[in-house]
């Protein structure tokens, strides 16, 4: 979800689970696609009023969180809350933070969904960690101001972090940028850059040790996802998925699993919609939605970069190729290896969305979103064997 003036949910949040290695990694449960809210512009004191007694009813305590902020910012008042999402989704309030004698400023709490899962808490807490360790860094990311582990406060963890002006990128593109693909190219080149920058920083040079286990990280993949496939069969009225790519892609992997293992940040879930492009020029202004980061190899965000623009880009998005090209030509790693890592996050989101329709069928979830995550899955595993076929960037 977006950290700014603009929140953006992202397609890769819904249910949490632990990654069978340890890493942390999630389901798609009810979150089928990009949604945003709009939260520029003045507020009348009738809607900031709406907007807090909202907040409240999803669970947040204004006035609790005020009082925790005075004991890390100093004397301040919230003004202007505007409670950006919630029911199944991650909570979001955007807020004026207004100190005694100085200017305000506009900050975003996030908190779990207000039905939390087990591990809510600790995926706030793994937010919170990642962006506080990119500080300073050439990544884009909406600035972490502090971070609450104490559940006697809100009854939650949560951080705060700083507001970024931007829009979607998916969902709520400004119209002058929808009529100039010149501007649509050079957006794209930049995402890809941004996701360079993250694949460049050392996470031990940040503090992240114990993030997750980047050791063997490429070589459990194929595993880690046919497991997950595997798993669905706990729901008995799952009828399975049949595609080839179930057995051909898992088998491929294993095969050609690249001789250089790089231990490096993965955000996870760096398609468009999970980012928020500046309005004042073609460029990311923050990657957001930081639920699925962990350890393991960067590359992986170059391959789900690749994954998630099928079918899906503006008309004058550059090519793969070009995207390639703009993140070789940003990063430290090397990029010979692309069609793997393709193939991989291709497998590895197809895998996590296909959990909707098994939930689908037991009724845990609307038909309608397993029906159309599961045709998101097939496509998914389609496009993998299409590149394993020869029709990747790498040939």
């Amino acid at each position: 979800m977006g950290a700014g003036e603009t929140a953006a949910t992202g397609r890769g949040t819904g249910e949490a689970v632990a990654a069978a290695d340890g890493d942390a990694e999630a389901t798609a449960g009810g979150s089928a696609g990009p949604t945003a809210a709009d939260a520029r512009g003045a507020q009348t004191a009738g809607d900031a009023e709406a907007a807090a007694a909202h907040a409240r009813a999803a669970g947040l305590d204004t006035a609790a969180l005020e009082g925790w902020l005075r004991g890390r910012l100093g004397d301040g008042a919230i003004r202007d809350p505007q409670f950006l999402t919630g029911g199944t989704q991650n909570v979001l309030l955007g807020f004026t933070w207004e100190p005694a004698a100085a200017p305000g400023r506009r900050l975003i709490y996030r908190g779990p969904p207000v039905n939390k899962r087990e591990n809510s808490d600790a995926v706030m807490l793994r937010e919170a960690r990642v962006l506080a360790a990119l500080a300073g860094s050439d990544v884009p990311h909406p600035a972490f101001v502090a971070a609450c582990e104490d559940l006697d406060v809100l009854g939650n963890a949560f951080f705060v972090m700083e507001a970024v002006d931007g829009f979607n990128g998916v969902s709520e593109v400004p119209a002058s940028v929808a009529q100039d693909e010149a501007w649509q190219h050079a957006m794209g080149l930049s995402h890809a850059r941004a996701v360079a920058a993250l694949g460049n920083v050392d996470p031990f040079a940040v503090g992240l040790e114990g993030f997750g286990k980047p050791a063997g990280w490429l070589a459990r993949q194929p595993g880690r996802w046919t497991g997950q496939l595997e798993s669905y069969r706990s729901f008995e009225s799952w009828p399975g998925l049949d595609h080839p790519g179930t057995e051909t892609i898992p088998r491929w992997l294993a095969e050609r699993l690249p001789e250089t293992e790089r231990a490096g940040i993965i955000h996870g879930d760096c398609h468009a919609g999970n980012v928020l492009f500046s309005r004042e020029e073609p460029a990311v202004a923050a990657l957001v939605d930081w639920e699925l980061s962990t350890l393991g190899d960067p590359l992986l965000d170059l391959g789900h970069l690749l994954a998630s623009r099928d079918g899906l880009t503006l008309p004058g998005a550059p090519t793969n190729a070009e995207v390639v090209e703009a993140y070789a030509g940003a990063s430290r790693h090397d990029t010979g290896d692309v069609d793997y890592f393709h193939v991989l996050a291709c497998f590895r989101f197809g895998a996590i969305l296909e959990g909707s329709q098994a939930r689908a069928s037991a009724g845990l979830v609307p038909e309608s979103v397993g029906r159309r995550l599961h045709e998101r899955t097939v496509s998914l595993f389609d496009q993998a064997m299409r590149v394993i076929d020869g029709e990747g960037v790498g040939g």
